[in-house]
């Protein structure tokens, strides 16, 4: 574990916040020892959100590959406390702060735990989807023409990495963690390409005179 410099930035923070900070940031006995508290903490935390995203997402899990992904979570999060541990102002008790690094890694964890062994399609015609749906007699005029319209800005505004990019996370919930995993990327890269698909439709079908929100809309998890 690299040493971490005590930040000035959680002066404001409440005296047991202080105290954690102090002690994560010292050196010999008292920062091991304040490390080995943490993880422990974390452990608890990550062992909740494991419990409870596996029957969320609906992933069979025996007790060893429970405590195995609590562990991997509690470990992950405990380098990126230790990491920002600069970056934390005192707006919240130092444990709650630290405890939402561990839920986010559970919840990472799980969700690629139950897309393991998933195929993840890469194709970028999925928006051909979009049109067949447009043509389905159970949707209004007014909805398949915006379908229409979509299909033909994925098909003619996007790049094929863009389109595979948009199905994936938009029409196949594919978890974003997951994606950049297949592709060896990064979120951060996801989200870009995401992003800027999402500016480029609006803006083609701004110019049909449609109304982009509500063709581009699909979040990520």
């Amino acid at each position: 574990m690299p040493e971490t410099s005590f930040s000035p930035a959680g002066r404001g923070a409440d005296g047991e916040s202080l105290e954690w900070l102090a002690a994560l940031s010292a050196a010999g006995h008292r920062r091991e020892d304040a490390i080995e508290r943490l993880h422990a903490l974390l452990l608890r935390a990550a062992r909740f959100e494991v419990a409870r995203r596996r029957r969320a997402v609906g992933v069979a899990l025996d007790p060893g590959e429970v405590d195995d992904l609590a562990t991997q979570a509690a470990d992950d999060a405990l380098m990126a406390v230790m990491r920002k541990l600069p970056t934390f102002r005192g707006d919240s008790r130092f444990t709650t702060w630290a405890y939402k690094f561990a839920l986010l890694e559970a919840a990472v964890k799980v969700r690629r735990r139950a897309w393991q062994g998933r195929e993840v399609a890469l194709e970028d015609d999925g928006w051909a989807r979009l049109a067949d749906r447009a043509a389905s007699p159970h949707e209004d005029a007014q909805t398949a023409e915006l379908l229409g319209a979509v299909g033909r800005a994925i098909a003619e505004a996007l790049t094929p990495h863009q389109r595979a990019v948009l199905t994936a996370l938009t029409l196949d919930d594919v978890p974003i963690d997951v994606l950049a995993e297949r592709l060896a990327t990064t979120r951060g890269a996801l989200y870009k390409t995401l992003h800027d698909a999402r500016r480029k439709l609006r803006a083609r079908l701004a110019e049909e005179g449609l109304e982009p929100g509500r063709a581009t809309a699909g979040g990520t998890r």
